[in-house]
This record gives C-alpha cells, structure tokens and sequence, in this order.
C-alpha cells in the first residue's frame, strides 16, 4: 500500500476493560472477540506512562496541534475517581509544551456523580453519555444483568452534566438504532433532553452475522432514521445530529463529519488496559482478532502501527472500498460504509472488500436526505445571475475584510488611516456605491489575493502592495463625487485609479504621494513638495497625460443584446491569466480591437441570441493579452466578469474565443462561491471527444463550454449528451453540481 502515513489524531485508551451493564448489542462483549476475558481490569500505571510517552512523541513527530484521547471501556469509571485522575495527571504533563491535548470520555453514566464531574472540570474531560432514548427503547438492551432498567440513573447523569456548572463538559448522547423502537419517541426523548449533540450509532453486523429486519426490508433502517430526520426538520433541527450533518455536508461538497461515513482516512488507534495496540474496537464484530495488531505501547512506536496493513487498508479513502462502491454515485456520502459493517469470511471478494451490509440502507438515507433537502442546499446563484454578482462582490469584501486583519497585525499607521477613509466613504449612500462598484472591478480581487498571499508568506514589500487601497478609495469617491481629498501614492510618474485610468505626473522613477478630489466630471489633483502641481481630469476624455479606460459599446442587429465592455490595458494587476497581458493600446490598436469583437459580437448575436443576451449582462471587462491563438481565451485569479483574450484571427475565431472564455468565467465564478462537486481527481471519466479519461472538473468545464458553442457551430455538441450522463453518475457531483447538470440539460 502506497502513500504516506495517516498519523493517529484520536486515540481511545481502554481505562476499564468491564461493565457494570450487560447490553446485549455490545460489540466488547457481545460479538466475536472475547479478548477481553483476558485483559487487566484497570489499566496500570506502566501503561499509563508509557502510552502518554508514546502519543507524546508521535504529536511531536508530526507536529500534530492536537491529540484527542478518548477514556474508554468497558465502562470507563469502574476506573474509580484516583485512577482516572492519574491519568488525565500523566496525559496532560506528557502533552505540556508538544500539543493540545483534548481528552473526552464515553460513558454509560451510571456511576456518574459530581466527585467524577468535578475531576473532570479540573482537566477539561467532556463527556459523553449513552442513551438509546426513552424508557422503552433504552431497556430494550441497556439493563444490568439481572434485567434491571438503567433508565433513570442514566437521566440522572444527563441532568447533572445540565447543571450550569458542568455544561461545558457535555459531548452530548449516543443512540444505538434499534428499528424496533420509535424513532419519533426515540428522537424526542433525546432532543427533550437538550443535548449539545446527538450520534446515531448503526448497531454493529457484518455479512455473517446481519442486523435483524423483521419485515425483511433491505431499507429498514433508512426508513427509520429518515423518520427520525423528518420529525428532526419539523422540530426546527433544534440539536444537531452528527449523523445527518455529515450526509448534508458531504453533499454540499464538504467532508464527512463522522467515521461511519465518508472517505476520511482513519485516523484513531486503540490502547487497551495491558498496552496492547489495536485497530478500531468495532472490528472485535467480525471475528477473533480482528483488530489485533501484534503491537503495544511498550515495545512499538505509532508509526509502527500506522504502518499496519489493516490500518493502512482505512486509509485509503476511495482506494480502500470495494469496486461496486467505487462506481456508486452516494460513495462520496456513505463512504461505503463502516469498515466493521463490510466483512464477509467467505466470497470471491477479499474479507473486507465489500459494500457494507448497511449498503441499501445508506444509499437510501443518502437520497432520502437530498430529496428533502436539495432545495434549500443549492446554491441560489446557480440559476440566478444577480445572486452570482452579489455572491461575488460579498466574496471581495470578505477577502478585503481579511486583509485589514492581516495588516493591522503590523500596526501601520498609513493602512490605519485608509481603513478610516473607508469607513468614511461607505458612510454615505453614494460613497457605498461608489466602493461596490470599485470592488466589483475584476482586478481589485486579484490585488487582494496577491496581497493576502504575500502577507501570510512574509514577503518582502507586501504591506506596501497592501496601501494600494488609497488608490481604490480615491477611484470610488470620483465615481460617487464625494469631495473627500484622498492621497493615492504614485510610482514612475503614474498614479493609477483602478477602473477608471491612468495619469502621468511625473518621469520614470519618480514617486511620491497625489492628493485626488472629486469635481464635476472628473476630480483635481494635486502633487509635489513647495509649489505643488495641480490638474484636473474629466473622466471620459482623453487629456495631457490622462489615459482613460476605454470602454466599448457594440449593439447587437436590430434590437439585439448591447455588448458594453471595459477594454482594461492599464491596470497593474490586469496580468493574472495563464498568458501575459499586452501592453497598453495605442489609439490605434484600440480601434482595430474594437472594430474586430463588434464583428464577432455581430456572428454571436445572429447565431447564438440566447448566448449573447447573457454574454451582455455578465461579461463586464476584457483585457488585451499576447499568445499564440486567439480560439483559447484565459480566465486567471480575478473577480466576476473579467476575460483575457487575444485579439487577433478572424471574426468567427474571435466568436467562438468570446462564447468558449465567457464560458469559463461563469463556470470559476461559481466555484468561487459554491462547490460543484468534490474530491475532484479521485475518479477518472471517459469523455467522448477525446480517448484519455479525465478527472471531473475537466469533464465538466469542457461539456460546459461545448454546449455553448453547440449554437454557434452544431458539430460540438457531438458527445454532449453521453458527456451529460456521465456528469449524472458521478459521484462528485454536489446538490448545486446537479442543480447545475438540470439547466444544462434544459439548455441543450
């Protein structure tokens, strides 16, 4: 097995290797390995010292922030109140300097009581408690062995970890799903409780020894917790519930929050009462053994186990599941399950190299959710241009937001007072305006990223690059005609307002610092030591030592779509796409530019209306660059509405650069906002204009494109439909991504 080495991040240290209850659904006790027959009641003091050596030195060997240790059983408190206060002394000292170190304990809660409470508010231990829901449902398997009700010494537990002076430490309930009980008295009996998190636990089964299904049902168990979710919406969702906040995140693109689920890699290693090291404890359901690793905390370092084939297997995210898995498209979601849940001893198939037995059960959950859900997870600005625009003027605002964090840790008093002038501006209905319209500008995002960029890598000169915020103030007071003098620091003679244009003061070399109003029309400006210069500028025409940004206007035939564009050749950090900006335009140049994309805008209008209408509303500015071939335009690290393209070839080849690159900027604005899909280069599609298979993001930009250009030139929707299909069965797809893959097959 290839690839580096997981390092443990969760350890679970078996304090307490017996019960004081005997559930029948205990994997410890109940399944196939009886190991602990044969364990050390408590855990000693040798073990206890060489573990906390042991997780000491792997934190520090991979630099780990934080180590979670789990206090387990068995029942960890049988332990006693001095043993484990001995442990969490030996943990914390260990940890002192090397790490954080998180330590939680799972518990039945029988013994619970504030003298246990009290130890563990002095070391920070958060609890965990179990309870399968109300009296019915916990004492279908949680009693004591002489068939006595836990019950209510368990709801005694769980309200004196309520108590104001222990909240903190409450971790919140873990349900084993037994679909005999209710799930809707189940779930209210938990959430009545108010816990700061609910777990559903699937009881543990393999293919040799199956969950029981009373009526036989292959979706039993999904159909009970999608009850549970159900009765959970219509309560508002008022406690989490990690099993459902999983499935959610995952198909919104984000990672699985739980074991149980997803493609993580394993990252928790188990030390039992005699130091032995083992796999994750619910592998003791497959057989004798099954989560031995022939190691332990006095002879073996973590790496060692780590290095374990059985936890490597864990490890391997989709690489590690079985190939029916693999080709799922809720793989992603359910991860195919819990590793335990998989084993079958016999079958063409290794022991573990199966779908889980839970299989039809958690795909049903999975699109039982996103049927419930899919409406409020898509991201609005995936049908809705204006939410788009929005989403991304509140992304650079975010990011600007980031940035006056970032330089106020280097206590600059030039950037203190810009952030002043900035609150100033936007204190004002126009000067507000005005700063969105100056955020909007494709270019000032690239500024931010370069900044923050440069900022977090230390680099020489970026608090300096950071004070060209002046320069975006002064360009959107001018736009507002706010009289607020800004000064703008100029270099080599020119001082550049973002969107707007360039003005020469001064000769190459030459520096300093301009004083910018606004005045009608246009803003006056004053620069130089004594007798400083002064001018004025009117916006829209070019003047001494002014250069505008040009914009072009091209109006479709007749009542056709108006392409207005800012053709953008001045701004400093206009070159951000994969080829160089060119220079800037002479008068010239300009005109041909122009007359050049009104002709293609022409085909574009005549072949393609549709294209061209929303072309108009979101292609806002294009910059003039130098390559090779005008078919392949550039998007690069900008804002919304900015393509980089090379003027030159015929009409129809500067069309079909116009539809292709327009194309891809919608595509990267709304991954800037949302995620389409995830995991993206786990899986390799076959795609049917090309013999190679590709990861999801190029499949998807390239269909993407091709529709658009299908009306211009038909002969490129060839393969579009098949390429639809294969987007349809992919398991990276999120609920937006599908949203996305739903409005494009309406389009074609």
């Amino acid at each position: 097995m290839t690839g580096p080495l997981v390092p443990f991040r969760e350890v679970v240290l078996k304090v307490h290797s017996r019960c004081d209850l005997a559930c029948d659904h205990c994997y410890v006790y109940e399944h196939a390995d009886q190991s602990w027959r044969t364990r050390p009641r408590t855990i000693s003091d040798d073990v206890i010292f060489r573990t906390a050596q042991r997780l000491a030195e792997h934190a520090k060997a991979h630099a780990l922030p934080s180590v979670s240790v789990i206090l387990h059983g068995g029942e960890p408190l049988l332990a006693g109140p001095a043993r484990l206060r001995r442990v969490c002394e030996v943990l914390t000292s260990a940890f002192d300097g090397v790490a954080e170190l998180d330590l939680r304990i799972h518990t039945n809660g029988l013994q619970l009581s504030p003298r246990y409470l009290d130890l563990f508010d002095e070391f920070n231990v958060r609890v965990g408690i179990s309870l399968d829901g109300d009296r019915a449902a916990n004492d279908r398997h949680r009693r004591y062995a002489d068939g006595r009700s836990s019950h209510p010494l368990v709801l005694k537990a769980v309200e004196l970890l309520r108590q104001e002076r222990y909240r903190h430490l409450d971790l919140g309930l873990l349900c084993t799903v037994d679909i005999e009980n209710d799930p809707i008295a189940v779930l209210d009996a938990l959430t009545e409780l108010d816990p700061p998190l609910i777990d559903f636990l699937l009881p543990h089964a393999t293919w040799d020894d199956p969950p029981p299904r009373p009526d036989g049902s292959p979706t039993a168990y999904a159909e009970w917790l999608l009850a549970v979710f159900d009765r959970w919406q219509e309560q508002g969702r008022p406690v989490p519930v990690r099993l459902f906040s999983s499935v959610l995140s995952t198909l919104s693109g984000g990672p699985s929050l739980t074991e149980s689920l997803g493609l993580a890699p394993t990252d928790l290693v188990v030390v039992e009462t005699d130091g032995q090291l083992e796999q994750v404890d619910s592998l003791k359901s497959a057989y004798e053994g099954a989560a031995a690793t022939g190691f332990d905390v006095f002879t073996h370092t973590l790496d060692e186990v780590a290095a374990h084939p059985g936890v490597r297997a864990r490890q391997l995210g989709l690489a590690g599941v079985s190939e029916t898995c693999r080709s799922c498209p809720v793989v992603r979601s359910c991860g195919g399950g819990l590793y335990t849940h998989r084993y079958r001893s016999t079958g063409p198939s290794g022991e573990f190299d199966n779908p889980s037995v839970y299989c039809e059960d958690l795909a049903a959950l999975v699109r039982g959710i996103e049927a419930r859900t899919a409406a409020s997870l898509v991201a609005p600005e995936i049908a809705d241009p204006v939410e788009l625009a929005a989403s991304q003027r509140e992304l650079t605002r975010m990011l600007l937001a980031r940035l006056n964090a970032d330089v106020e840790e280097h206590g600059d008093e030039r950037w203190v007072r810009a952030w002043g002038l900035a609150a100033a501006i936007e204190g004002s209905e126009e000067g507000a305006r005005g700063l969105d319209e100056v955020l909007a500008h494709p270019y000032t995002r690239t500024w931010l990223l370069h900044v923050l960029e440069a900022l977090h890598d230390e680099r020489p000169g970026a608090v300096e690059h950071a004070l060209r915020l002046p320069a975006l103030l002064a360009a959107a007071a001018v736009r507002a005609g706010l009289d607020i003098p800004v000064g703008v620091g100029y270099t080599d003679g020119r001082l550049v307002l973002p969107g707007l244009g360039e003005l020469r003061i001064g000769g190459a070399g030459e520096h300093g610092t301009a004083l910018v109003r606004a005045v009608e029309d246009g803003f006056l400006v004053r620069w130089g030591e004594g007798d400083p210069a002064e001018r004025r500028v009117v916006l829209s025409a070019a003047g001494p030592g002014w250069r505008p940004v040009r914009r072009l206007s091209v109006p479709g035939a007749a009542s056709g779509p108006v392409l207005d564009l800012a053709i953008d050749d001045l701004d400093p950090y206009r070159d951000c796409f994969a080829a160089p900006a060119s220079a800037a335009l002479d008068d010239r140049a300009a005109a041909e530019l122009v007359a050049r994309i009104g002709d293609a805008w022409t085909l574009i209008v005549a072949k393609a209306p549709l294209r061209a209408a929303e072309m108009a509303g979101r292609l806002t500015t294009l910059t003039p660059l130098t390559g090779p071939a005008a078919a392949e335009p550039a998007v690069g690290r900008h804002g919304y509405g900015a393509l980089g393209i090379v003027a030159d070839g015929s009409a129809e080849e500067l069309a079909l650069a116009l539809l292709r690159g327009s194309r891809r900027a919608e595509l990267q604005a709304l991954a800037d906002v949302t995620d389409l899909y995830a995991a993206d280069g786990a899986w390799e599609h076959r795609i049917p204009w090309q013999e190679e298979p590709v990861p999801f993001s190029r499949l998807l930009a390239e269909t993407y494109e091709r529709m658009a250009l299908g009306a211009f030139e038909p002969r490129c929707l060839e393969g579009v439909p098949q390429a639809l299909d294969t987007l349809e069965g992919a398991a990276e797809l999120t609920v937006s991504g599908k949203r996305l893959l739903d409005l494009m097959r309406k389009e074609i």
